[in-house]
């Protein structure tokens, strides 16, 4: 008696039927959801991944595209001058503290691109292990589970946030220290939701046939969990993640805005710089909070079109189908000649 994994699952379908034939380059993610989508679906998931790689070069040719450090106040002509608007010299001008607007903005994709990762990969573990063990053990330890998450999940996720980045840094810190308290306060809020995410799942496919098989043979618990239920349960992960990476850059400016985030001295933050700007847009300095608010809004455009494309085309209520190819009409001649 053959015992039904994950393994047995089909593939994707492909146009043709044949995935098998298909080369692996295009089943990865992304690639595959590209080819399927159309229209409208595909434009929006071709803007987002537009946007989204502007901001990773971005964060990862920091160094290059930066003229200056991100806590720079003087060059070789001397000491920068305050407020100062666009020039040839400072691209998009100067903040009140003498920063250069164009080189904060730039390190500032680095800072927020490393948070979010660490916070959404530490999120997915946690998630997904409390998740697994929950929803298959139940009994005691998943009512506590449970009872935790949702009491985490009952708090205002930016309260929440900077509770705990008060705890562990006392709101204000380094650039690593900083970006790690970042992270945890951002991963704190998000592991309920993968948890509830994934629970669901196992206590649905802990039922089914193949698990029960797997039982009875004699597999033991963790071998259950990673060869039959991990894969099965977590199918839905990636499109929660494309939302989640939005929600955690705003979560992260909203820690700079309000003073709870990284030290502007040891890192650049959007938050932060919209925060000092406030006083100035009184004054017509209209370049101290455009560019660090535009590139918030455009990051976060660029996860989210992501997110909404590969949750439409996951969906085959919402998935926008190709029309199929019309035959060419046959005229009367065209008949005749056939008969």
């Amino acid at each position: 008696m053959s015992v039904p994994t994950d393994d047995a699952a089909p593939d994707p379908v492909v146009h043709g039927g044949a995935a098998s034939r298909e080369p692996r380059w295009k089943r990865l993610p992304l690639v595959w959801q590209l080819r399927r989508s159309v229209g409208l679906q595909r434009g929006m998931l071709i803007a987002g991944l537009v946007l989204c790689s502007m901001f990773v070069l971005m964060a990862v040719l920091a160094p290059i595209i930066a003229p200056f450090r991100f806590n720079q106040l003087s060059g070789p002509d001397g000491t920068f001058p305050r407020q100062a608007p666009p020039s040839p010299e400072f691209w998009w001008g100067t903040t009140v503290g003498g920063y250069d607007v164009f080189s904060r903005v730039v390190w500032g994709a680095q800072t927020a691109l490393l948070t979010v990762i660490l916070a959404v990969v530490a999120s997915i573990f946690l998630g997904i292990a409390l998740g697994l063990v929950s929803g298959y053990l139940g009994g005691w330890l998943d009512r506590v589970l449970v009872t935790i998450a949702d009491a985490i999940y009952a708090f205002p996720s930016l309260l929440l946030a900077i509770v705990v980045s008060i705890v562990i840094s006392g709101g204000e810190s380094g650039f690593l220290s900083g970006i790690l308290a970042a992270a945890i306060s951002i991963t704190v809020v998000f592991v309920p939701q993968y948890f509830r995410v994934v629970r669901a799942e196992t206590v649905r496919l802990k039922a089914e046939p193949f698990v029960e098989s797997a039982r009875v043979l004699g597999a033991s618990t963790p071998r259950i969990l990673s060869r039959h239920v991990l894969r099965n349960a977590t199918r839905s992960l990636p499109l929660i993640v494309t939302l989640n990476a939005s929600e955690a850059i705003l979560t992260l400016a909203g820690l700079g805005f309000l003073g709870f985030g990284i030290n502007p001295t040891a890192a650049s933050e959007w938050g932060y710089d919209l925060n000092r700007a406030i006083s100035d847009v009184a004054s017509g300095i209209w370049w101290t909070g455009i560019f660090p608010g535009a590139a918030i809004v455009l990051l976060v455009l660029g996860i989210t079109l992501v997110g909404e494309s590969l949750n439409d085309l996951s969906d085959p209520r919402l998935r926008i189908r190709r029309r199929p190819k019309r035959l060419p009409r046959r005229t009367p001649t065209a008949m005749k000649g056939a008969a």
